[in-house]
């Protein structure tokens, strides 16, 4: 049996790391020392307008949470423990000045034996060192400054996140008391025969220390709690192995693919002396086959000599069926790692499962997640590609980053690799590109290749994304060579899209909590416009991401925030679906379509995100969302804007991801324009294989002269025009599509100009 007993803390900072602080506040545990300190001064809310620099160079201190060990009762046969499950980054743990524990990363938890080495009354003390920065301030003030750390990089400053780099301890932190044998650790680990039919299962338990006198049971629970296997062995040392086969096993699909079956794999600590079951561990398990595999044709290519190697691999085959992977970059879901709650994953990952979407990107920007957002995924079926930390930098290999990095890798193998979710680990994001300089010989890859084979060689190894075949980009509507996404992407011929975008402005709701009334409108530099991202961002447009000047060049001069909102959410609403729907089209070359990004961690002004910050939805989402059903009708158009006289030309196709066929049916071709409805096309399909699209007619329909009403025609003569595609037999899978339309300008006679003469 294990009690936690919680402990409270305040936290101070210095100059150095053996003065102690002058002052001292409340701490939140877990939390950041930013927000604590923000909080015990009553500092403004960071996330509106500027003042997240309020918080510049606190990460610059030595900050020392504090606390007054009051220690419970625990009887001569009992243990106490100091357990800390994450401080973020660097630090010290001392007991009466004394240092018992030093450590550099944020991802491996600790613990320490306090039993005979505290008393009530002692101080214990986590000493946080100032955040990494491998160059100063007046060189790189950037994320240049995370290449020699595992600390993430985002917090140094990206293109939606401002520069903030917390600190402090980030997870929990308790002590515990235990009995004098306690369980340890436990694992539970399976492998699928070729019929997947019979589950090899090999379940291990260690305790702490040597003993004869204890006695483990396991036992394998299904969904419903009935024990489908059972043995129990008597301890010989401090470690032992159940091995069982299971017959007919349920498997673990991902979303859209089956049910993401999870078994609990029970642990239970015999006492002799007491004669009764003493402790007991369980761990939620999928039983499941994962291969990243060639697709069709893929050695082909290269045709000629010498012969070079193909494509690598980005297939995901799961229990021996082929996956279209669909959804999006995850990105951290808050500034502060501490502030995240279980609630905080549950709030945002129901959001993906009810957007049909099959995995997430865990960019290695970013932090590497808590155990309950692992956990959740489980139970959605929402298969997990996590990448180590390490991101857009050349991550050169120094004896001690080096270090730091086998340590921290191996802990998030070892915390990670138990999990049915996860399906890929990756080296990072964006490494082998000239901004970042490293390759397949870099010795932080070769590294956690390695330590990916030793710990966990069933899941599958990427070193870093993109790599040959895969893209990234692009991330807006339209180029600066003028190619809408329209054209993008009919145009590629990529294995899997990992990363691309399509930005739009924030709901309106959110600019206005974060842009102060004065600087509503219109949209300026230097202004909290361009603080939270709409503008100066990125430089491929000074407009990124708001993209005023393309949203005006479509639909008119906007007058207000409500405006822009209104119509750059319409077309990034459109790109989206364009661009999952084009990726789907190209399978099976392409398996796997990934948007930039699926969530925020503040609040932005405009963004390629699919949810504002903390979970509110943009409308693209729910366009997404149809765009990933399993089944759809879907149309290939050439592009955004149509005139008059201009013929309308778009391909019918029927998508089809799911793992079932179809009779045949008839998809119903519509176009409403201005006010009226016409029917462009009837197509009559014969069926649907499994997993399997297909192509069909093309429409050709001469647009005719139209004219819609005053309200529903813009300030530069253009209007909206819908394509509906209807499943007569189907309905589920109907799809709409909005376009500008441009009728042509109605020529005025003036009666009083001079006419012309017919001779």
């Amino acid at each position: 049996m294990k009690t936690q007993h919680a402990l409270e803390w305040t936290v101070g900072h210095a100059s150095d790391s053996s003065t102690r602080p002058t002052q001292f506040v409340p701490a939140q545990v877990p939390g950041a020392v930013q927000l604590d300190w923000a909080r015990a001064h009553n500092w403004p809310d960071y996330t509106h307008a500027d003042n997240f620099t309020q918080y510049d160079g606190l990460e610059d201190f030595y900050w020392t949470y504090e606390t007054t060990l009051q220690l419970p009762e625990i009887g001569d046969d009992e243990l106490l423990f100091f357990v800390c499950r994450g401080v973020d980054y660097q630090y010290e743990v001392r007991l009466n000045g004394e240092t018992l524990y030093a450590y550099e990363g944020m991802f491996s938890p600790f613990e320490i034996e306090l039993t005979n080495r505290a008393k009530s009354g002692d101080t214990l003390q986590i000493v946080v060192f100032p955040a990494p920065k491998s160059h100063p301030d007046t060189i790189a003030r950037g994320r240049m400054q995370a290449d020699q750390s595992c600390k993430p990089a985002v917090s140094y400053g990206w293109d939606f996140h401002p520069r903030l780099i917390p600190l402090g301890i980030w997870d929990e932190t308790f002590l515990e008391t235990r009995r004098e044998h306690y369980i340890d650790t436990v694992e539970t680990t399976s492998q699928l025969n070729n019929e997947y039919s019979i589950a090899d299962i090999k379940a291990t338990c260690s305790l702490n220390a040597l003993s004869a006198k204890w006695r483990v049971r396991w036992s394998l629970l299904d969904a419903r709690g009935e024990v489908v296997l059972s043995q129990e062995e008597a301890m010989r040392g401090s470690f032992v192995t159940f091995r069982a086969k299971l017959e007919n096993p349920q498997l673990w699909w991902p979303r859209g693919e089956g049910e993401a079956h999870l078994y609990t794999s029970r642990f239970e600590l015999w006492c002799e002396n007491e004669q009764s079951w003493v402790e007991e561990r369980s761990q939620r398990v999928g039983l499941r086959e994962v291969k990243l595999v060639m697709h069709d044709g893929a050695w082909d290519e290269p045709s000629g000599f010498p012969k070079s190697r193909s494509t690598p691999p980005i297939t995901l085959q799961i229990n021996g069926r082929r996956i279209f992977a669909k959804g999006s970059n995850w990105v951290a879901p808050h500034i502060f790692p501490g502030a995240i709650t279980r609630e905080t994953y549950d709030d945002l990952l129901q959001l993906v499962a009810r957007s049909n979407m099959n995995i997430l990107r865990l960019w290695g920007g970013a932090i590497v997640n808590k155990d309950s957002f692992y956990e959740i995924c489980d139970e959605l079926g929402i298969m997990v590609w996590q990448e180590f930390p390490l991101a857009c930098n050349n991550y050169r290999g120094t004896p001690n980053y080096l270090r730091v990095l086998d340590a921290e890798s191996k802990s998030i193998i070892e915390r990670l690799r138990g999990h049915a979710c996860l399906v890929m680990w990756c080296g990072g994001n964006e490494l082998f590109n000239a901004w970042s300089g490293m390759t397949d010989q870099s010795l932080a890859l070769r590294l956690l290749n390695r330590n990916c084979y030793d710990l966990d060689p069933q899941t599958p190894f990427l070193p870093t994304s993109p790599v040959m075949g895969m893209g990234h980009g692009s991330y807006i509507f339209r180029d600066p060579d003028g190619l809408e996404v329209f054209q993008l992407f009919t145009n590629a011929n990529c294995t899997a899209y990992t990363e691309f975008g399509c930005s739009g402005p924030s709901n309106l709701d959110v600019i206005q909590s974060i842009i102060p009334k004065n600087e509503m409108w219109p949209p300026l530099k230097n202004t909290a416009w361009e603080t939270h991202h709409a503008m100066g961002a990125w430089d491929i447009n000074p407009y990124t991401w708001l993209l005023l000047d393309v949203v005006e060049d479509y639909m008119g001069k906007c007058e207000s925030a409500a405006d822009v909102v209104e119509r750059g959410q319409l077309m990034q609403n459109e790109g989206y679906k364009c661009l999952f729907e084009e990726a789907r089209r190209q399978k099976p070359v392409c398996s796997m379509a990934l948007n930039w990004c699926l969530n925020e961690p503040w609040p932005t002004a405009a963004n390629n995100s699919l949810i504002n910050w903390p979970a509110n939805p943009k409308p693209a989402l729910s366009h997404v969302a149809k765009s990933c059903r399993p089944t759809l009708a879907s149309a290939r158009v050439a592009k955004f804007r149509w005139h008059e006289g201009e013929t309308f030309d778009p391909e019918l196709w029927l998508l089809n991801d799911a793992p079932n066929e179809y009779s045949k049916g008839v998809v119903e071709a519509t176009l409403q324009l201005g006010d009226e409805r016409h029917l462009l096309l009837k197509w009559d399909f014969a069926g649907l294989k499994a997993n399997i699209n297909l192509e069909g007619p093309q429409i050709r329909f001469v647009l005719p002269h139209a004219q819609a009403s005053a309200e529903a025609t813009m300030s530069n003569g253009a209007t909206l025009m819908k394509l509906h595609l209807r499943v007569l037999e189907q309905s589920e899978w109907s799809s709409t599509y909005t376009f500008v339309f441009v009728p042509h300008k109605p020529v005025v006679v003036d009666e009083n100009a001079p006419r012309a003469l017919n001779l």
